[in-house]
């Protein structure tokens, strides 16, 4: 099974300004052009701004459905095991960008993000 990853999809609308993108989303969605086998290894999955986010919801419930979220189908990898992973309805997942990064950078092999 593959890691999962939703991202928000660009262009949506929040009150005046709009249309809008997720700055944190645009990041992860840099690094799958940036490094296409990550795309190919990752499910990915863009969801509508707007709340409820069933796909989401259905995973990790309600009070889970920030973005960008990655949550874990494979099994924990002993060298990602010390990132901030949280657990809701059984699923681990990581909703912080910089642990995300991390973990991606450890699991898949692509280079570590620089702080």
């Amino acid at each position: 099974m593959k890691d999962l990853l939703f991202l928000l999809a660009a262009g949506f609308s929040d009150g005046e300004g709009a249309p809008y993108y997720c700055p944190y989303c645009a990041i992860f969605e840099g690094l799958l052009v940036l490094y296409p086998q990550l795309a190919e290894d990752l499910a990915v999955e863009r969801v509508p701004y707007s709340r409820p986010r069933r796909e989401i919801v259905r995973l990790l419930g309600e009070e889970h459905q920030s973005c960008p979220v990655l949550v874990l189908q494979r099994e924990l990898r002993p060298e990602c095991a010390d990132l901030p992973w949280q657990k809701a309805n059984g699923q681990l997942f990581l909703d912080d960008p910089h642990a995300m990064g991390d973990y991606l950078s450890r699991a898949y092999g692509i280079p570590r993000p620089h702080r």
